[in-house]
């Protein structure tokens, strides 16, 4: 995004929407992580120094000071001694417990970030043999197939594509928020889970939707999540980004040892 684009956008966003509300800090933040989860702010990209950006967008330079410095708060953008501010190109490295099942949304939560989902795919339809298997669905059941780009902050992390029996979820069939939450608030919230993890590379799509090279490591994470009575809600492939996350779990020494 060349620097006149990015002005009017931020202009457009942050002081013309009418629906924004709070401090102009706030309101300008907010633009600049819309454009970077949507793909227009790539990684490593330069913004324009404080005093360019205030003058530009008629703002004080105060704001706009503050605004960056709450981004480099959450680690969307970076500060280079020197060069100015840029999109943050590092991601903070997370421990991830294998033995807690939870939603992206609220292990992002518990960390203080914030989640958000963009929508890749969003189909309902029969499901396939395998699915159909998996699930213990006949044909004529229908299935969700929710495909989502996951990102912390404006960062993206994880592709998580998700199908689950829309018998479970009612009239709320997926979207942007918790797909947990949604599973939960029609009385079908997952208990327990089965997790695969194998270490892969991965394709020159999914690099770029994740802002890495092609070829970069990942964790592919197959999980079969089920209701207290035993019924499969929910079968998820999610490739992680390798950069980002260690996934822990803890072990103890059995009685016979």
């Amino acid at each position: 995004m060349d620097r006149t684009s990015l002005i009017a956008e931020l202009d457009a966003r942050s002081l013309r929407d009418e629906t924004m509300t709070g401090p102009l800090y706030k309101r300008l933040a907010l633009a600049l992580t819309g454009l970077i989860q949507e793909g227009l702010l790539k990684p490593g990209a330069a913004l324009p120094g404080e005093r360019d950006l205030a003058e530009a967008l008629k703002l004080g330079r105060v704001t706009v000071r503050t605004a960056y410095r709450h981004l480099m708060s959450s680690g969307a953008l970076e500060s280079r001694h020197g060069s100015g501010t840029f999109v943050s190109s590092k991601v903070e490295r997370m421990e991830q417990p294998l033995w807690r099942l939870s939603s992206f949304s609220a292990d992002m939560r518990s960390r203080g970030r914030l989640p958000a989902a963009r929508i890749l795919s969003r189909t309902i339809n029969s499901p396939s043999p395998e699915e159909s298997f998996l699930l213990g669905l006949g044909q004529d059941e229908a299935v969700l197939r929710l495909d989502r780009l996951r990102l912390a902050d404006g960062l993206p992390l994880a592709i998580e594509r998700a199908v689950v029996p829309v018998k479970f979820l009612g009239g709320n069939a997926g979207g942007e928020g918790s797909l947990y939450d949604a599973l939960a608030a029609n009385g079908h919230k997952p208990v327990r889970a089965l997790q695969r993890l194998t270490a892969v590379t991965l394709d020159p799509s999914s690099a770029s939707m994740l802002n890495v090279k092609t070829g970069a490591p990942a964790l592919l994470i197959e999980r079969i999540s089920r209701l207290e009575d035993q019924r499969v809600v929910e079968y998820t492939r999610s490739h992680y980004r390798g950069d980002a996350y260690d996934f822990v779990a803890e072990l103890k020494i059995g009685d016979d040892q």
